[in-house]
C-alpha cells in the first residue's frame, strides 16, 4: 500500500546445535564415485565463490554441507545424469567465542563442545577484580542482520549455587565483562584530586 513502511525482517532463534556454514577460504574436496574425472578439491574464494570443473563459478558462502551437496547435484546435473557428490570439508574455520572486558585473557578461543558461560569465563582467565559479574553482556548472532543481547547475573548464579541458567555457548558468540562503578571511579578520579578533596 503506498505510503507503508517496507517490512523489516525480524530475528528467528538458531536452532540448538546449528550446521556449520562455509565461509570464506574454507576448503573442500568433492569426490565422484561413478565419474572420477570430475573430483577436485575446492576452496571458498574471498568473494564467497567457488569455480568448479566444466561448469564454472558457483556461490556458496553461508551454506551448510547439506545445502551445498543439493546445489551441486543440481549443478552438475545439467552435465551428468543424477550425479552422485561427496563433499568432504577439509580446512574450515573451527567453532570459536570471543571474550572481551575485565577477564585475564581477551581474545578469541576454540569453542569446544557444550561448553558453558561460566566455563567459556574462566578458560579466558576469569574474572578481573574490576570486573561487574552481574552484568556480563552475551551476543549471539541470530541471522546476517541481527544479534540478540543479553545481560546475565552470573554473580547470582555462583551466589545462589545455581548452575541452571548458565548458557551453554554456540559458536561465534561473545560475551563482554564491563567495569564495575567503583574500578571506573578509580580509573578515572586522579588521586590528587581525591586526596586533597
Amino acid at each position: 500500500a503506498p505510503g507503508s513502511e517496507p517490512a523489516v525482517e525480524q530475528p528467528v532463534l538458531q536452532q540448538r546445535n546449528p550446521r556449520y556454514k562455509l565461509c570464506k577460504g574454507d576448503t573442500f574436496d568433492l569426490a565422484f564415485p561413478l565419474t572420477p574425472e570430475f573430483n577436485q578439491t575446492v576452496i571458498v574464494h574471498p568473494d564467497g565463490y567457488i569455480t568448479l570443473t566444466s561448469l564454472g563459478d558457483l556461490y556458496v558462502a553461508g551454506k551448510t554441507v547439506p545445502e551445498l551437496r543439493e546445489v551441486l547435484k543440481t549443478a552438475y546435473g545439467t552435465i551428468l545424469h543424477d550425479p552422485i557428490i561427496n563433499v568432504v570439508l577439509k580446512d574450515f574455520e573451527k567453532p570459536y567465542f570471543v571474550a572481551g572486558g575485565e577477564v585475564g585473557h581477551p581474545g578469541k578461543y576454540e569453542l569446544r563442545d557444550d561448553t558453558t558461560l561460566t566455563q567459556a569465563i574462566a578458560i579466558a582467565g576469569g574474572f578481573n577484580e574490576s570486573s561487574k559479574h552481574s552484568q556480563v553482556l552475551l551476543f549471539r548472532r541470530v541471522s546476517n542482520d541481527w544479534a540478540e543481547a543479553r545481560v546475565l547475573n552470573v554473580k547470582k548464579m555462583f551466589q545462589a549455587g545455581n548452575l541452571t541458567e548458565d548458557l551453554h555457548l554456540q559458536p561465534g558468540d561473545m560475551f563482554f565483562v564491563p567495569q564495575n562503578r567503583i574500578s571506573k571511579i578509580r580509573k578515572w578520579i586522579p588521586y590528587t584530586a581525591v586526596s586533597t578533596g
